[in-house]
């Protein structure tokens, strides 16, 4: 069902590669940024719930 819509329209090939970068340039910025995060930081917000202290 997808083949027979791409074939048909003209110039898919440029979205679908399009698409598939920002999909990969997406997913490797938020990879960097994952290994980049201040560790204190993910701690403070993972025990943020549990933790009864005013600031």
């Amino acid at each position: 069902m997808f083949r027979q819509f791409i074939d048909k329209s003209t110039g898919a090939d440029v979205y679908l590669i399009t698409s598939l970068g920002i999909f990969f340039v997406f997913f490797i910025i938020v990879t960097v940024l994952l290994f980049t995060m201040n560790k204190k930081h993910v701690n403070y917000m993972s025990e943020l719930p549990l933790t009864d202290t005013k600031e």
